[in-house]
């Protein structure tokens, strides 16, 4: 297996394949409909930062990890086996399915370990506005066919990271946190998981339609695009985060209900609606061109007239609510309006009606797949993860303590559309301003930066 490596300063040994810690079925394994997305056929890369506890400062040195991690890992694999498979395109559908074979060469999770001659303090635990440390941190294949991968680097101090990547076609976001804290419980000692997984992707297959919703809602002609994007060099984009304090979101959220005394709003609808002008302005879109928001919704909930997804379904499981609007109208209408689009949006996408016509909409026109490998700027994907899971405190390994978890840049979706809306980190906690606040990912050109980071910092002087 060829894969990857990176220098800095990192150590690495050879990547082994951890599979299942007991005998597991050989078989295919179908996917659902909104599991096979072109959109999804990617990986999506983590980064979980654990430091020795405060009150051990030690590098604990009987504590190896590696060993630790890797039988938790194998472990949990017994349940979650269809990880340890291969990912395929079958030549008759073009659909995608996971290929389990316990006897096959390659069967198991690439596991890559690796030791760095520096301390996590040393590059601030990965609290940084730059975000381009943390894609050294996760396992980089040539072969993009594994639904999983692990690589684990330790630091001087003691501390250790977890990078994690997971093609989405085969996971959500609250399926990896379910797989995660598996590892992490079975480590501890427990002898099954508390959510026992459950594939059934049968569940969200479609029915042909006859009159299918539209794969991308914008018209190809008028979309708007980045001055910053178009370019025949190539154009430099790198992922920024930023901490939009506590105080900001309430004065943000205030301001709105100054606009509008009947809206009531949250967190995210107020930062979508702020969020999604600013990107817009600061890419310099045209204004004569069409813009639009996505934002993603949960369907684990239960809907009337809709079979609620069971507990410990790991597959994908969210709607997009899209908004559309000229540039020039994001720019000029008041933003509580703005909010509004979006909180109608997200009622629409949480019906079952909408749900069921999505995924047979995707479904009837699934070889008219759209081609997101490249941006115009037109397009922002919003996704919350706070609720996700990934740090509680339940997370933590013994003595090492999870503090900061990052997304690494990585090619989900088109690379400049997508913005994670993210827990505050361990180091957030104690500053009283960052109270209520969240960490903000977003990816963009290095020209456009500046303008956003403006945009952000408006944020404490509104009323």
């Amino acid at each position: 297996m060829a894969y990857e490596k990176v220098t800095l300063n990192l150590k690495m040994k050879d990547v082994e394949l951890v599979k299942p810690s007991k005998s597991t079925p050989s078989c295919i394994l179908s996917l659902s409909t909104l599991d096979n997305r072109g959109i999804y056929n990617n990986h999506c890369e983590t980064v979980h930062v654990y430091r020795s506890s405060t009150t051990h400062h030690d590098s604990d040195s009987s504590f190896n990890l590696c060993h630790v991690f890797k039988e938790a890992l194998s472990k949990a694999l017994f349940y979650y086996y269809p990880f340890a498979g291969r990912l395929v395109k079958h030549a008759d559908d073009e659909k995608l399915r996971v290929h389990c074979n316990p006897n096959a060469e390659n069967y198991g999770v690439p596991f890559l370990e690796a030791t760095t001659n520096c301390t996590l303090s040393s590059i601030n635990y990965l609290d940084n506005t730059d975000t381009i440390i943390s894609k050294h941190l996760v396992l980089k294949p040539q072969d993009k066919s594994y639904p999983l991968l692990f690589m684990v680097t330790k630091f001087l101090c003691g501390g250790f990271t977890i990078g994690m990547g997971v093609l989405h076609a085969v996971c959500d976001g609250f399926g990896a946190s379910q797989f995660f804290n598996t590892i992490v419980e079975l480590a501890k000692g427990r002898i099954e998981p508390s959510v026992i997984p459950v594939w059934e992707r049968e569940r969200l297959v479609g029915s042909i339609t006859k009159q299918p919703f539209p794969l991308f809602h914008m018209n190809k002609e008028s979309i708007a695009f980045s001055p910053f994007l178009n370019q025949t060099n190539s154009t430099n984009i790198k992922q920024y985060c930023f901490k939009v304090e506590g105080e900001m979101i309430t004065k943000l959220k205030l301001n709105l209900m100054k606009e509008n005394e009947n809206i009531r709003v949250t967190t995210f609808e107020s930062l979508a609606a702020y969020i999604w002008r600013s990107r817009a302005r600061a890419l310099k879109l045209n204004n004569n061109g069409d813009t639009m928001l996505t934002v993603l919704v949960g369907m684990r909930r239960s809907m009337k007239d809709y079979d609620p997804i069971p507990k410990g379904f790991y597959g994908n499981s969210v709607m997009e609510a899209n908004i559309m609007l000229k540039v020039s109208d994001l720019n000029e209408m008041p933003l509580f309006e703005i909010v509004k689009l979006i909180k109608e949006a997200k009622n629409v996408a949480s019906t079952a009606d909408y749900v069921k016509n999505t995924i047979d909409s995707l479904e009837t026109n699934f070889k008219d797949r759209v081609n997101m490998d490249k941006s115009t700027g037109a397009v922002t994907v919003l996704t919350e993860w706070k609720h996700l899971g990934f740090m509680g405190e339940n997370l933590d390994f013994g003595r090492k303590e999870i503090v900061n978890l990052v997304p690494a840049p990585c090619n989900l979706f088109a690379n400049v559309d997508i913005s994670v809306f993210s827990s505050s980190n361990k180091f957030d906690d104690v500053v009283p301003s960052m109270k209520g606040g969240i960490n903000l990912f977003t990816s963009l050109p290095d020209a456009a930066m500046p303008k956003f980071k403006e945009e952000i910092e408006a944020l404490r002087y509104l009323g």
